[in-house]
């Protein structure tokens, strides 16, 4: 039974308990994952940051349904999705849950609205259904009159607007991004910044953060940091940036400003 996220008063959407994770290198075993626990109610916008090595990839992979914890439950909208085969797995990854990384990872000789409707072709939507609701998704992130353009077409801050769209096409529980604004200019990173906040606020869409970027993590209502593995500090932003309002500061200041509102017993040089 799925757990209640008391600081957004809703039933968790995602709901980890005591995950860990270890892989077999030859003869050793390398633990990444050492019993993380996490709830994430619906409609809560958080990041997940830590240096490099502290297990944020294994964790995104675990929550996007492409590997399996050795250990710990998932819960995922109430259903526990650690033990499932890969076919399920599968249908999990294309009903519930929306990607959007940092390289766009579109079909470079595939139209836009193509792009999108590559989930809905997966799922079994039909032809008609696929384009409407392909196109309704392009037009959410302002993207209605590109339907037809190629990658190839389309500037780096409008590629990650369709990867955002094909991510969205299918009415997910959760979108997962991992590192979105990483390969943009600030301008087209805000812009994208910009459209996920909105989309959060007005739709109340669920959303995880992978970043190292404080900057980015501050535009979030909630930090969750990782070191070695572990869950070393979960803590709400007072007051979340509104992306484009405010110039972006130094980077001593953006760490200075992420330590002091979320990072507890780690050191400054990990994030150097």
């Amino acid at each position: 039974m799925a757990r209640t996220d008391k600081a957004s008063d809703t039933t968790a959407v995602i709901d980890i308990r005591q995950i860990t994770k270890t892989y077999q290198m030859g003869e050793m075993k390398l633990q990444v994952l050492r019993g993380i626990d996490l709830l994430v109610g619906r409609g809560e916008f958080i990041s997940i940051m830590g240096p490099s090595g502290s297990g944020k990839s294994t964790l995104m992979n675990i929550l996007g349904a492409l590997d399996q914890p050795t250990s710990g439950q998932y819960l995922l909208d109430g259903v526990d999705v650690s033990k499932m085969s890969e076919n399920e797995l599968a249908r999990v990854r294309n009903k519930k849950i929306g990607f959007v990384f940092q390289s766009f990872n579109l079909l470079k000789r595939t139209e836009a609205l193509r792009q999108v409707e590559l989930p809905l072709m997966y799922g079994g939507a039909s032809g008609a259904a696929r384009s409407r609701r392909a196109k309704a998704a392009l037009e959410a992130v302002g993207l209605g009159a590109r339907l037809n353009h190629l990658p190839s077409e389309l500037s780096g801050g409008q590629q990650q607007r369709v990867a955002i769209a094909r991510a969205l096409v299918t009415e997910p529980s959760v979108i997962l991004a991992d590192e979105p604004t990483g390969n943009l200019d600030s301008r087209s990173g805000t812009e994208v910044m910009q459209i996920f906040q909105r989309l959060n606020r007005q739709q109340k869409i669920t959303t995880v953060f992978v970043t190292h970027d404080p900057w980015i993590a501050r535009h979030t209502d909630r930090v969750l940091m990782l070191r070695d593995g572990k869950v070393v500090a979960d803590q709400r932003v007072k007051n979340p940036l509104v992306a484009g309002a405010v110039e972006r500061p130094s980077e001593a200041e953006e760490l200075q400003g992420v330590f002091e509102e979320a990072y507890y017993g780690g050191k400054r040089e990990e994030y150097t």
